[in-house]
């Protein structure tokens, strides 16, 4: 790469050769205020001294050499995946975007990589994060103004693609259990926030069954609302060891299999995942009702984003503690992400109904 450096003055009436950054100290902003390409006029002058600018660099390319903007549009094309689109690039940088709610799937192997090659700067959201439309991914750029044609290919070799794995709109049952709401001595305080969790996820609910402590009250129940169209039921309350805590024995007897009773995660410790036929049958203990955020929110981050297949419970505790935050930030912290799955055991030592433990 040959450059030349000219005074501004000198400059006008030429393309320029990369994007020029404007950083307004007032409005607190920073971005690119002139475009590569922008063909530079008199009445560009003034804004160039005020940002500093006396002289212009312009680039001459040789042949085995790419611009910053189409090495940081090389490797976004490598990398982009299901529910993201790109943007830019701008000033050397281009990044993914996320199109759809859901959770973010990459290979932390894959960035650090690319990040060997000192001449790359690649920045991205933790794995299995949770992002909305319009959130950014991941971030990237290289460090000089051009690079090697044989550089950018080693990092389009490296990259694995980002995805977001999108949320469905999955139907959701409730049983609410205990005698004490059945009798219309306390109130079912689960029902509406539970409603309120479903429409953060865009989830549908499927309707509410009150039962007592009757193991086959609650059995009965689970049925009616699967033969009703349920994709997830939620058992909330009697998952204990206490004498009158049926849930678990009724979960037992409607499953074809149980995935886990018991996660190392507070709070919330009690959780449990069964599966009849192509639905889930989730036993949520009491806290659920008084605890703004469980593990029940964890454990339906991954069922609505198809993810229940590759749990990784023992994984749970890294992370797995809420701190209550006055202000919650959930789901942009780490009670709300799951083990990354470069590092995670995501088959389930499944338990026959015949043998759980209940």
């Amino acid at each position: 790469m040959e450059i030349t450096v000219i005074p501004i003055e000198e400059a006008v009436g030429l393309p320029l050769a990369h994007d020029l950054t404007e950083v307004d100290s007032g409005k607190k902003t920073k971005g690119a205020r002139f475009k590569r390409g922008h063909i530079l006029g008199t009445g560009d002058l003034p804004v160039l001294r005020r940002m500093g600018r006396r002289n212009l660099s312009f680039l001459v390319l040789k042949e085995d050499e790419v611009h910053e903007d189409d090495a940081a549009l090389g490797l976004a094309e490598s990398l982009i995946g299901e529910g993201l689109e790109i943007s830019g690039p701008e000033e050397g940088r281009c990044r993914l975007v996320a199109k759809v709610s859901g959770v973010v799937r990459f290979d932390a192997d894959a960035v650090r990589r690319i990040n060997r090659d000192r001449e790359w700067s690649f920045a991205c959201c933790p794995g299995n994060a949770i992002v909305n439309p319009g959130k950014t991914v991941a971030a990237f750029r290289i460090l000089p103004l051009c690079l090697k044609k044989d550089a950018l290919e080693r990092a389009k070799e490296a990259a694995e693609q980002f995805s977001v794995r999108p949320f469905m709109s999955l139907k959701v049952g409730l049983v609410s259990t205990g005698e004490e709401i059945l009798s219309g001595l306390v109130r079912d305080a689960f029902r509406e926030k539970l409603e309120r969790k479903l429409g953060e996820l865009g989830g549908v609910f499927g309707g509410q069954r009150i039962c007592g402590d009757s193991k086959q009250r609650i059995s009965e129940a689970i049925r009616e609302l699967l033969e009703e169209g349920s994709d997830i039921v939620i058992c909330s309350g009697g998952m204990s060891v206490d004498a009158d805590d049926r849930t678990p024995e009724a979960i037992k007897s409607v499953a074809d299999e149980i995935l886990f009773r018991g996660v190392p995660a507070m709070p919330g410790s009690n959780l449990m995942l069964a599966r009849r036929r192509g639905s889930w049958v989730v036993g949520a203990p009491a806290c659920v009702a008084h605890d703004e955020r469980t593990t029940l929110d964890r454990l339906l981050i991954s069922l609505f984003a198809g993810l229940g297949e590759h749990l990784n419970v023992s994984g749970w505790g890294e992370g797995g503690l809420c701190s209550r935050c006055r202000n919650c930030i959930f789901p942009d912290c780490d009670f709300a992400r799951l083990p990354s799955p470069d590092t995670s055991n995501t088959e389930f030592q499944v338990i026959s109904p015949e043998i759980c433990k209940v």
